[in-house]
């Protein structure tokens, strides 16, 4: 299950990418676009920013603007960087941290293939299918 927060950071964007030609988005008119608090988008879009997903700038005429074209962009890699890695049980968060029930368990071939699936849907999805 995905919290607001990779919700929130698909809609931005989706905003960010529908604004684009207009130059640099404020964070102010996203949040009122999408009726989202600025300072909840504050920490969203520095995620986005820290990822290479969008770059910022300040001052008169700042904002944020994405980095790549929308058709570059899958909506896994967005919610990956909102949300973390896409893991339906804890002992497949990560590589490193192998189950030590892993050898004998039962559901591990389930929950393998439901985060391969999971995965598979959302890195085939682009930005710009979301825009249409």
């Amino acid at each position: 299950m995905f919290s607001t927060r990779g919700r929130y950071a698909l809609r931005v964007m989706i905003d960010i990418a529908e604004q684009g030609k207009n130059g640099h988005t404020p964070l102010k008119d996203i949040a009122e676009r999408q009726q989202i608090s600025k300072k909840y988008l504050e920490s969203i879009v520095k995620d986005l920013v820290k990822a290479g997903l969008l770059k910022g700038s300040s001052g008169k005429g700042g904002g944020y603007e994405l980095c790549r074209d929308p058709g570059d962009y899958t909506v896994g890699e967005i919610l990956e960087a909102s949300e973390g890695r896409f893991a339906a049980v804890a002992c497949l968060e990560t590589a490193s941290d192998e189950c030590p029930r892993s050898a004998f368990c039962k559901t591990l071939p389930l929950w393998t293939e439901f985060n391969e699936v999971t995965r598979n849907f959302f890195y085939s999805k682009k930005l710009s299918d979301l825009l249409n």
